[in-house]
């Protein structure tokens, strides 16, 4: 068997490369085109990547979003929140908001119950940033924007984690036998939060340790994957987000290490092929079979997150005095919505269990959609903010 999974590993990347080759055609992005050869060579369109092969890959899934949390936290410089303030938080917090408040809003007005209402919309607060950090390293994009968009992605998977926390624990409390459970229920995105931070701040600490003895490239890039697999195998035993965690690992770390950037740099040198790989079988991973079945409620959610976001941040933007490009461009650039989504639902089929077929298919739909356009989106809010240069573009 492992050789037919190396098999398909080759097949994946391959095809990866060739279609994000020929999306450069219609001037999208790379991550647009590996989606895409997942989409179609998957079990629902040609099969080339049967069922069984896409669920075992999960190891990809669970490396590259540990290289992208990396990346991503290496942004939360002290030097950087120095220099702009508070604005990445306040964005972070008004954009995800405008997104539950619209969506809970909506499916009221939808006729939906109020307890269904408020988790799915909550749910709307996610967001996934690894499609976005692929076409702002593609288009080597720089600016006010961009610096922003990266923190904001960063702090939403936080934001989302506590709103949907205290969604779920208004929606029990709509319901019949909460008991005891309400002060645990509001509790517990705060405790696992709290738990994420210093679990990745001890691991940031311990990873400049051996950075002291091995002083080569080979040796460092070593040490750079196995702390990245020990934040995400411990976060995923403790119950955290590995997101958060290795995020909180790469923040703390460039704050104390005396020279991040060379550590960063030398962990982009190896995350091509792994991002490839990831996004084709994200792309497999996307079923078609649930667009039809969406009805009303996942019309409602599609369209009003969009909105949602978009008029939080630019709210945000507003109430921080923010760059105009921030206010008017921003809000677009955070459509894309994954994992932790996805995640949030199996919550959420709990705590309205006469929904759960409801909610899995709306979000897994509202993944695809948001998905397959977000990448385009971005990069054509990056390219009018005149942070991806003509010729990069």
């Amino acid at each position: 068997m492992e050789m037919d999974i190396l098999f398909y590993l080759g097949i994946i990347l391959l095809a990866g490369l060739l279609f994000g080759r020929l999306v450069k055609f219609c001037k999208l992005p790379n991550v647009t085109g590996y989606l895409l050869a997942g989409l179609i060579l998957g079990p629902y369109v040609l099969r080339i990547l049967p069922a069984d092969v896409v669920s075992k890959l999960d190891l990809v899934s669970d490396v590259a979003l540990g290289f992208i949390a990396f990346s991503v936290g290496s942004q939360f410089k002290t030097s950087y929140f120095k220099r702009v303030g508070f604005t990445p938080v306040v964005i972070a917090i008004t954009e995800a908001l405008g997104a539950v408040v619209l969506v809970t809003v909506g499916l009221i007005a939808a006729g939906q119950s109020v307890p269904f209402s408020i988790v799915l919309g909550a749910i709307a607060a996610a967001t996934a940033p690894a499609a976005t950090i692929m076409v702002i390293k593609q288009y080597r994009a720089k600016g006010p924007l961009t610096e922003t968009l990266l923190s904001v992605v960063a702090l939403d998977d936080a934001v989302a984690l506590i709103a949907f926390g205290f969604a779920v624990t208004l929606a029990k409390g709509m319901t019949a036998g909460v008991g005891g459970s309400l002060l645990v229920s509001i509790l517990k995105p705060f405790l696992e939060i709290l738990t994420a931070l210093a679990l990745g701040a001890i691991l940031a600490i311990l990873f400049t340790v051996p950075l002291r003895f091995f002083k080569k490239s080979g040796n460092r890039l070593c040490i750079i994957a196995a702390f990245v697999f020990l934040a995400t195998a411990l976060a995923n035993l403790l119950g955290v987000s590995a997101l958060l965690t290795t995020m909180a690992m790469s923040a703390v770390f460039v704050n104390v290490y005396k020279s991040p950037d060379d550590i960063m740099k030398l962990a982009d040198s190896i995350t091509q092929p792994i991002f490839v790989m990831f996004f084709v079988v994200s792309g497999a991973e996307l079923n078609l079979t649930v667009i039809p079945t969406i009805g009303l409620v996942g019309v409602v959610y599609v369209v009003l997150r969009v909105a949602g976001k978009w008029l939080g941040a630019t709210l945000g933007g507003v109430l921080m005095k923010a760059d105009s490009a921030i206010k008017k461009y921003l809000g677009p650039t955070l459509i894309p919505q994954a994992g932790v989504a996805i995640g949030l639902t199996l919550v959420a089929q709990q705590v309205v269990p006469e929904h759960a077929q409801v909610i899995r298919a709306v979000v897994l739909c509202a993944t695809f959609i948001y998905e397959i356009i977000g990448p385009a989106v971005a990069k054509l809010c990056l390219v009018k903010a005149g942070e991806i240069k003509t010729e990069n573009a």
